[in-house]
């Protein structure tokens, strides 16, 4: 790839890399609503090129509070991965799972933060499978970790990461709903001979 930095690489292979989030986003929809047990409808997920500093914005501000799910990827592709979704989500989501075992506006305890990793795990799965199908790689998540805290404080860990590559990441927003709407944040961050792996197994030239 030479000198190609990820920046490059994202912006001129963006149609393909957000085919990539409809397909992942809509299998996430799948298995959220099997996970729930109910009906859930999603809008066309966007698809954004953003640069790091202005993630937090998008989530509605750095000091927004946040339930972070990081995992990292491994097997023909290596990077990490992260799902966020809003605190006032996070406690919906896991009043459904839990069958409203965690009392509203109690504190995120082992049962309620057991229950966000399951949905990240599912999410991110989603996303992965899809990616996995398309390339026809082998591609397995790490065990996740989960944190509730400020967007901010919980971007930190992946931007000291992606710091290396670039700073631009894609980011994939996705609006699910059942009763009410929930907002996710998806966000891949594979090392650049990972991105070159992808483009060339869907027949893209690496230009």
């Amino acid at each position: 790839m030479g000198d190609m930095s990820l920046e490059q690489v994202t912006e001129n292979y963006y149609d393909v890399l957000k085919e990539l989030g409809n397909i992942g986003a809509g299998n996430a929809m799948t298995a959220l609503s099997q996970m729930l047990q109910c009906k859930v409808d999603m809008k066309v997920p966007q698809v954004r090129l953003l640069e790091f500093r202005d993630v937090g914005e998008v989530m509605g501000g750095e000091e927004q509070i946040m339930v972070g799910v990081f995992l990292g990827v491994e097997g023909d592709i290596t990077g990490s991965m992260m799902f966020m979704v809003e605190e006032g989500s996070a406690r919906h989501l896991i009043q459904k799972i839990t069958m409203g075992m965690l009392p509203e506006g109690s504190e995120f305890e082992e049962m309620g933060l057991s229950a966000m990793k399951e949905v990240g795990n599912i999410i991110t799965g989603a996303y992965l499978n899809s990616l996995s199908t398309l390339t026809n790689m082998k591609i397995y998540p790490t065990p996740p970790s989960v944190t509730v805290d400020m967007a901010g404080a919980i971007l930190s860990v992946p931007a000291s990461i992606f710091g290396i590559f670039g700073d631009k990441l894609l980011m994939i927003q996705s609006q699910f709903y059942d009763e009410v709407k929930l907002d996710g944040y998806f966000i891949l961050i594979p090392d650049l001979e990972s991105y070159e792996k992808i483009l060339t197994s869907l027949g893209l030239p690496i230009v």
